[in-house]
């Protein structure tokens, strides 16, 4: 058991977990709160994975600015401070069971498959960031320039959309 095996359990724990709790909270902060949790526990496995680039950008565009969004529309927004309970305590206990079985068939399936040795991984001389500029910037130029002039018609689309509400107030 090395240091690697273990920040890859623990990862997996907190994202897990984190995403467990997103489905089972009836408050919608807690549930952004723990949406966060799993995006930053994800953005640690891309990490352990060698895929710094993509961890960073998980951080940055996901739990950053996600939560950060979804957090500003819950503030912004009227809520009661009332819970709303489910009621249905049968559909729950059945849930439970059914989840309890999906990992147990999970857990045996990835027990008792033969894997293949993976290929050691070599060092790149050359940066996963560079990598992803360089092909961006040269093969994929047309559709990087396509996705932001998307990008720039629907932050203007819904610029113009929210000026027509607040004026026919």
């Amino acid at each position: 058991m090395n240091g690697e095996f273990v920040a890859f359990f623990i990862l997996s724990l907190l994202t897990i977990g984190g995403a467990v709790f997103m489905i089972s909270f009836t408050r919608v902060v807690h549930m952004v709160i723990s949406l966060g949790i799993t995006f930053i526990s994800i953005a640690g496995l891309f990490v352990l994975l060698g895929a710094e680039f993509v961890g960073v950008s998980q951080i940055l565009v996901y739990s950053g600015a996600i939560s950060i969004l979804m957090l500003f529309g819950i503030m912004l927004t009227k809520h009661d401070a009332n819970d709303e309970g489910t009621g249905a305590t049968w559909k729950n206990r059945f849930a439970l069971i059914f989840v309890a079985a999906l990992f147990g068939l999970l857990f045996w399936g990835i027990q008792n498959t033969p894997w293949a040795l993976p290929e050691p991984m070599t060092a790149s001389s050359e940066s996963n960031a560079k990598e992803i500029g360089l092909r961006v910037f040269t093969e994929y130029v047309i559709p990087f320039e396509l996705v932001s002039v998307l990008l720039l018609v629907a932050l203007v689309g819904a610029i113009i959309m929210a000026k027509k509400e607040g004026d026919s107030e």
